[in-house]
C-alpha cells in the first residue's frame, strides 16, 4: 500500500463531516432555525417580518463588522454600546444645530443637516476608537481592561453631555436614514449589507486584510516577518470607532431620538453575533460573511421567540447559552484540527 501525496486524499478516508459541519455550523444552523420558526408561526415568513428582522439587526450587524475586526486581532471591545450613546448625542446635537434646539420638531429647527450630523458622530466614534488603540499598543493595556474603562467612560460623557436628557425631533432628511426605504428594502439594511460587502472586500482581497489575519494569528511570527503590529492592533480599534459611529447616527435617525441609554447591552449582542458566526475570540480566524450570518440568525432567534410569547428573561439566557456553546464548539473544532 503506497503513501498518500501531499494534498492527495487518503485512501480509506471518507468525506469529513465534522469539518464541512464545523465550517457552516451559522448558515446550517440558521436554516433549520428558521425552518423551525416557519413550521410552528406561518406568520414568520412574511414579507413584512423577514423585513422586520433585517431593520431590527441592521444597527448591530454594522457594530458586528467592525467587532470581526477587533476579534480577529485576539481583540475585544466592551465599549460599543456606550460609545454609540455618546456618538448618537453628538450627531444629534449638530442635527439639532445646539443644545438649546434639543425639543424643537417640524421643520423650525435651526440645525446644520445630517451630513454633518453623520460626520460629527464618525469623527467621534474614530477619536475614541484611535485613544483606545492608543492606550492598548503603547501602554500595553489589556483590550479587556482599556474598553471595560471606555464603556463606562463613554457612558459617562453621555450623560455629561446630554445632562442626561434625549435629543429628539429631527429634520425629515435626517430621519430617512433610519426610515425610509428604497422599494420594500429599509435604508439600515442597506448600508449595513454595503458596508460588510466593503468589509469582506478588505478582509479578502486587500493587503492590509492579511496582515489583519496574520496579527491575530501568531504577532510574534507577524512582527518577525516586518509587519507593524501596533499599528496593525490600533487601526482595527479605529475602524471599529468608525462603525460605531455609522451606527450611532442610523440608529438615531430610526428612533428619531438620541439617549445616553442607547445601545445598553449591545456588546453582548455584538460578540455574540461575530462569535457565532465563526470567528475566532483566538485570533485569526473568521469572515464577514460569518458575521452577517450569525447577526442575522440572532435576528431571527429573538423574533422567532417574540412571535412565540417567549419571556425576554429567558431569551437573554439563551443567547448567553449560545455564546459559551459556539467558543467551546471553535475551541474543540481548533484542537481537532491540531491532531489531525
Amino acid at each position: 500500500m503506497t503513501e498518500a501525496r501531499a494534498g492527495e486524499p487518503i485512501e480509506g478516508k471518507g468525506v469529513d463531516v465534522f469539518g464541512f459541519v464545523a465550517r457552516f455550523a451559522p448558515t446550517l444552523f440558521l436554516i433549520a432555525l428558521m425552518a423551525l420558526f416557519a413550521v410552528i408561526e406561518p406568520r414568520f415568513l412574511s414579507s413584512i417580518n423577514l423585513f422586520n428582522v433585517m431593520r431590527q439587526v441592521s444597527i448591530t450587524g454594522l457594530l458586528a463588522v467592525g467587532m470581526t475586526f477587533v476579534i480577529l486581532t485576539a481583540g475585544i471591545d466592551l465599549s460599543v454600546g456606550s460609545l454609540v450613546a455618546f456618538a448618537g448625542l453628538v450627531a444629534a446635537a449638530v442635527a439639532k444645530g445646539g443644545m438649546e434646539n434639543r425639543f424643537t420638531v417640524g421643520e423650525g429647527g435651526v440645525g446644520y443637516g445630517w451630513g454633518l450630523a453623520a460626520l460629527a458622530a464618525i469623527a467621534v466614534g474614530v477619536g475614541c476608537g484611535y485613544l483606545q488603540g492608543l492606550a492598548i499598543t503603547r501602554l500595553k493595556v489589556p483590550p479587556f481592561v482599556v474598553t471595560l474603562g471606555g464603556m463606562s467612560a463613554f457612558r459617562g460623557a453621555a450623560l455629561l453631555f446630554a445632562a442626561g436628557g434625549p435629543i429628539s425631533g429631527f429634520q425629515p432628511s435626517f430621519t430617512w436614514w433610519g426610515q425610509g426605504k428604497i422599494g420594500p428594502v429599509p435604508i439600515p439594511v442597506i448600508i449595513f449589507l454595503a458596508a460588510a460587502a466593503l468589509a469582506h472586500i478588505t478582509l479578502r482581497y486587500t493587503r492590509y486584510g492579511r496582515q489583519v489575519y496574520a496579527v491575530g494569528g501568531n504577532p510574534e511570527a507577524a512582527r518577525l516577518s516586518g509587519l507593524n503590529v501596533n499599528r496593525i492592533i490600533a487601526s482595527v480599534y479605529i475602524i471599529m470607532g468608525f462603525f460605531a459611529g455609522l451606527g450611532s447616527f442610523v440608529l438615531a435617525a430610526r428612533l428619531n431620538s438620541a439617549e445616553a441609554v442607547a445601545g445598553t447591552g449591545y456588546e453582548l449582542t455584538v460578540i455574540a453575533s461575530v462569535v457565532i458566526g465563526g470567528t475566532s475570540l483566538f485570533g485569526g480566524s473568521g469572515t464577514i460573511f460569518g458575521t452577517v450570518v450569525g447577526t442575522i440568525l440572532i435576528g431571527v432567534l429573538l423574533n422567532g421567540l417574540v412571535l412565540l410569547n417567549v419571556s425576554s428573561y429567558i431569551q437573554q439566557i439563551i443567547i448567553g447559552v449560545i455564546i459559551v456553546l459556539a467558543v467551546a464548539f471553535d475551541t474543540f473544532a481548533k484542537s481537532r484540527r491540531r491532531k489531525i
